[in-house]
């Protein structure tokens, strides 16, 4: 039997303005005071606050360390548990009285406790899930009010770094006692083809006043020019002190279509009026798209679409888990430029701001909740809350991001223990898929399955719409043919690791290495796992899969596998990444680029700076998507290769396959005498020069050379440019195994906000105003202040030529 699951969407929410929370909400981020430790009576406004920082939202505490392997490596090493104290002052206007006031938090890390004015207004336990709280009845009009948050993250909550604080942004809501609830809009297009689309609109109201209400609810629905398209009105009677909802639905003749290619975004302006009273505004957004799943792939818009996608931790490497859109905002457009097109938002729910970038941005999102359920993986994991709160946080990701269109899948966990508990695994996930589907019916529900065969004899993938699998790639054609009634993804595959630059010699899989470093051949996982070759292999020989997610698109902070032990200390965050933690691409980025991609590439691997291994052999690999690849030392050349034919063998040994070695036909590969020079490989294509790239050897290193990813950025106290610095030689040579220590300088209208180099063994601090390079390079994060000027910047190495630039902040 052929299983389709067909779903018509939707969606999009949140404009990235001052006021975009939830549509209706004002900035609450300015303005904070934080203690870190316990502080008892802090809530009370007579506590003595006095000493305590000063800072704006949002805010990880850990994150400026420093360092220490008492904080447990496999979380970063950073100083992420304990207590802190977040208080701020603000005036209650007496315009307010009437109102109804309340305040939002997008996510605080981790266990909040929240005060206003000493009264207590709830615990919300999950630091990734958003909440907000009604503080009206305790507000004092016209007088001075405080606000106080205490989080309580403990250790062994988590199996990567979780970050601390109140990471994310804060929100005020005034509105009148009729008004529009929190994630109050269901936008959904039941009926789309390219001529014609149904836009239905269902709003949540509130009433809080003392008698029954007779409103308006008018949305005004604009396209991405800002031309009003449609208009739709709905009359609704909300009892006192009750909810109401409104319902509508309209055509909407050729609308735009949402897709990768082209992400065309609707905005709606919903509008409540009581008589020519406007009682609420809130602001939402969609996309007209369609997605289905089928036995032979996922189709977006009637297009097959194959998931070339990454799993991503939410932290941004130096900045922790720091809330800052342009962060996020790079990080998707180096992943877009190695080809990929989806993202899975591991292991927890990702900002509003992250999936407005994804719609913005054409990336389809794979949305997942939870990595524990109520059987622990760590010892102060989210199986202490879930009983209490699982139903509860799922519902609130679903209504929160049900307007994305970039979101196809919703994810209830990862690697659940409860697949291997026959009994009740199935009941849990029928359970929690089932509140989902009482909120959204138009995408199906997923989860991430490490084992088999257990999960799918014992009617737990059953419970799912599609059935996610992690790292059984040579299984895939046994799944279709066992259980073909089901669909599947690679939710995790490769789980590859290396770092940036470093080469062992000879080429060989080994468990760990002295220098703490991984061989950035790409050939070194963990048992467990394999080189990205394999997945690409199996998922051409099974091409009704769905495509996969690898593990992971960029590095990130603590998990530093294989060197998770305490005795392999500095080592304190990952070398899964295709990308460092610094941003840089790794030699792996260019491999997935040259199967992910089009525009013609070639990438040369290792660098070309081999001193005292003169007439030694050196393994050189070549990435291209071209046909062909003429290899040159010095102007000679080492003959032509065929990607595809002229095979690459690399050892390959992991669980569910046989064998020791793999005859890659994705890697091209010579044995290159060494002879300092130039290495050059050129691409072909058709017969024609399509691409072209040199390594040449480095001499020693004579200057620091630094490049802006932007020259202008906004004077808005949060922009960000990103500088990328290289020790290079006289000739501009990137010298590759330079450790020069770079001191730089910030001043003007800018101040120096993070440091990095993409090391995952060091514990040099992420706020110094200094870096070693790592494999000749580091990076500098220069962020604006609140007026516009210039911000000089100025990079220096003891025995070398400095830089110097400057960044433009604008209005």
């Amino acid at each position: 039997m052929k299983k389709t699951i067909g779903l018509i969407l939707m969606t999009f929410c949140i404009v990235l303005t001052t006021n975009a929370y939830n549509g209706d909400g004002v900035s609450f981020n300015d303005g904070w005071l934080f203690h870190k430790g316990e502080a008892e009576g802090a809530e009370n406004a007579q506590y003595q606050d006095k000493s305590w920082e000063k800072l704006n939202l949002p805010h990880d505490w850990a994150i400026y360390g420093p360092f220490d392997i008492k904080y447990n490596p496999r979380c970063g090493g950073l100083p992420f548990y304990g207590t802190g104290w977040y208080k701020k002052y603000f005036t209650a206007k007496k315009s307010w009285e009437g109102k109804t006031v309340r305040i939002a938090f997008d996510g605080a890390m981790s266990n909040s406790y929240v005060w206003i004015n000493g009264h207590f207004l709830g615990n919300r336990p999950y630091g990734y899930i958003g909440f907000e709280y009604d503080v009206t009845k305790y507000l004092k009009p016209g007088k001075e009010n405080v606000l106080a948050v205490r989080l309580t993250p403990k250790d062994l909550s988590s199996r990567w770094y979780p970050g601390a604080g109140i990471y994310r942004n804060t929100w005020i809501k005034i509105d009148d006692a009729v008004h529009v609830g929190q994630y109050g809009t269901s936008i959904t297009t039941p009926t789309l083809t390219e001529e014609l689309g149904v836009v239905q609109i269902e709003t949540e109201l509130v009433n809080n006043s003392a008698s029954d209400k007779n409103v308006i609810v008018k949305h005004q629905i604009t396209n991405k020019k800002g031309e009003l398209v449609l208009t739709l009105k709905d009359k609704v009677h909300i009892k006192a002190n009750s909810e109401g909802l409104s319902q509508i639905y309209s055509p909407l003749e050729n609308p735009e279509l949402w897709s990768i290619e082209n992400p065309a975004l609707y905005k709606v302006k919903t509008i409540v009026l009581e008589g020519n009273k406007e009682c609420d505004v809130f602001n939402s957004r969609f996309g007209f798209r369609t997605i289905r799943f089928e036995h032979d792939g996922f189709f977006l818009n009637n297009k097959k679409v194959h998931f070339k996608g990454v799993c991503l931790h939410m932290d941004n490497g130096p900045l922790g888990v720091e809330l800052n859109i342009r962060s996020d905002q790079r990080k998707l457009e180096i992943l877009k430029s190695m080809g990929v097109n989806a993202i899975r938002t591991s292991h927890n729910p990702q900002s509003p701001e992250f999936l407005d970038l994804c719609d913005e941005m054409g990336f389809i999102v794979l949305d997942e909740a939870f990595d524990e359920w109520e059987m622990p993986k760590v010892e102060n994991g989210y199986h202490v809350w879930f009983d209490k709160w699982a139903v509860t946080d799922i519902k609130d990701m679903v209504r929160r991001d049900r307007n994305h269109p970039s979101v196809i899948m919703w994810s209830l966990g990862n690697e659940i223990r409860e697949q291997n508990d026959k009994q009740k695994g199935w009941t849990v996930a029928k359970k929690l898929g089932d509140a989902v589907r009482t909120i959204d019916l138009t995408r199906p529900v997923t989860c991430g399955m490490d084992v088999y065969p257990a999960p799918f004899n014992d009617n737990f993938a059953q419970q799912l719409g599609i059935s996610g699998i992690n790292y059984k790639p040579g299984y895939y054609a046994e799944l279709y043919k066992k259980y073909p009634d089901l669909l599947y993804y690679g939710s995790e595959t490769e789980s590859c690791t290396s770092s940036r630059g470093i080469y062992h010699l000879p080429v060989e899989k080994y468990q760990t290495h002295k220098s703490k470093q991984v061989t950035s051949y790409d050939i070194v996982c963990p048992s467990y796992a394999y080189p990205p070759d394999i997945e690409f292999f199996y998922e051409k020989q099974n091409p009704q899969i769905m495509g996969g997610f690898i593990w992971t698109g960029f590095d990130y902070l603590g998990e530093p596998t294989p060197y998770g032990e305490i005795d392999n200390w500095p080592s304190r965050s990952s070398y899964f990444g295709a990308v460092d933690l610094a941003g840089f691409p790794k030699d792996r980025f260019y491999l997935y680029q040259s199967e992910w991609t089009k525009k013609p590439m070639v990438h040369i691997l290792p660098h070309w700076n081999w001193k005292g291994m003169e007439g030694n052999n050196i393994p050189v690999f070549v990435y291209t998507n071209a046909d062909e690849v003429d290899l040159f030392l010095n102007g000679k050349s080492l003959g032509k290769k065929v990607k595809g034919v002229d095979k690459t063998t690399i050892p390959v040994h992991f669980s569910n396959y046989t064998g020791d070695t793999f005859n890659s036909p994705y890697r091209l590969s010579w044995n290159v005498p060494y002879k300092k020079g130039s290495l050059t490989a050129k691409a072909y294509k058709n017969g024609l020069l399509v691409a072209e790239q040199n390594v040449n050897t480095a001499g020693k290193p004579e200057k620091v050379i630094m490049s802006p990813d932007r020259k202008i950025i906004k004077a808005d106290g949060k922009d960000l440019s990103y500088i990328t610095v290289r020790i290079e030689d006289k000739e501009g040579n990137l010298c590759p195994n330079a450790d020069n220590l770079v001191h730089f300088s910030v001043k003007g209208d800018g101040i120096l906000k993070a440091v990095g180099n993409g090391n995952s063994v060091t514990t040099e601090s992420f706020q110094d105003n200094k870096r070693k390079a790592f494999s000749g390079m580091c990076l500098l994060i220069v962020q604006s202040k609140n007026q516009p000027g210039i911000i000089s910047v100025k990079a220096s190495s003891n025995d070398l030529s400095s830089s110097k630039i400057e960044i433009e902040t604008v209005r």
